[in-house]
């Protein structure tokens, strides 16, 4: 059960609002002017073409990098006034797994420590973790001899060792075969039924129709279209995301 002297912090990182965020670098605007509010559960995707924005978004949002104007805020706080009290509720999985070098059950013997979780507590639950990555035959191997789909999943896992309220994907499933995207979704799809909120970065649109709630459409760093799901596959209202869809190039 999560420690209910957490629940009252979690509960005051929500929403968690973007307002007029730019973030330049090298004379160029990357982000672009972003509003954006996220309120807790359901799964939103962010779509686009490359060099839009996506994973500096993600950044931003995690509190990684922060913007050269505008501002985000957890609870109504700006992030520079929480105390990290917000972002310490998001969790963020890479495109490439970052591992330890050390064993599957090490990884998150480790995460567990660091998120402060009693010694006597881990045991258990590094077991409840590896079942639910169906990792269990592998606890004693290496992560970095995995699979990239085992390697995912570890990070999938002990990234909900932290039991967050925001978790931020980028492109988790990338370059996986279908048995492994299949796995890493169904991981997605348990965390969202536990009321984590998953903003989660795809190119895949058959993988974004099958998870998304509602779509973020970035273009040059700019939200060019926003709205649920359905919505956005079937009837786009932006010429932009119009041509995504019907696969022209974006210029």
């Amino acid at each position: 059960m999560r420690d209910t002297r957490l629940n009252v912090v979690m509960a005051g990182m929500w929403p968690v609002v973007l307002s007029e965020v730019v973030l330049e670098a090298g004379g160029k605007r990357l982000i672009d002017g972003v509003s954006l509010r996220l309120e807790p559960g359901s799964l939103t995707c962010v779509m686009g073409p490359n060099g839009a924005g996506k994973s500096l978004l993600l950044r931003l949002i995690a509190g990684l990098i922060q913007p050269s104007s505008g501002r985000v805020s957890y609870g109504g706080a700006p992030s520079d006034q929480t105390g990290g009290a917000g972002r310490s509720h998001i969790a963020f999985v890479f495109q490439r797994p970052v591992l330890l070098r050390r064993s599957v059950a090490a990884n998150l013997d480790h995460a567990l420590k660091t998120y402060g979780v009693a010694r006597a507590e881990r045991p258990g639950r590094i077991a409840e973790l590896l079942a639910l990555g169906q990792l269990e035959g592998l606890a004693g191997r290496p992560a970095r001899v995995l699979s990239g789909g085992e390697q995912q999943r570890l990070s999938m896992v002990r990234a909900l060792a932290a039991r967050p309220d925001l978790l931020l994907l980028d492109e988790p499933a990338a370059s996986l075969d279908p048995q492994a995207t299949a796995a890493v979704e169904a991981l997605i799809r348990a965390a969202v039924a536990k009321r984590v909120k998953v903003v989660l970065v795809t190119h895949d649109r058959d993988q974004a129709r099958r998870m998304a709630d509602d779509v973020v459409f970035l273009h040059h760093g700019r939200i060019a279209e926003r709205g649920d799901a359905d919505t956005f596959f079937d009837r786009p209202q932006s010429s932009e995301a119009q041509a995504y869809l019907a696969g022209r190039l974006l210029l």
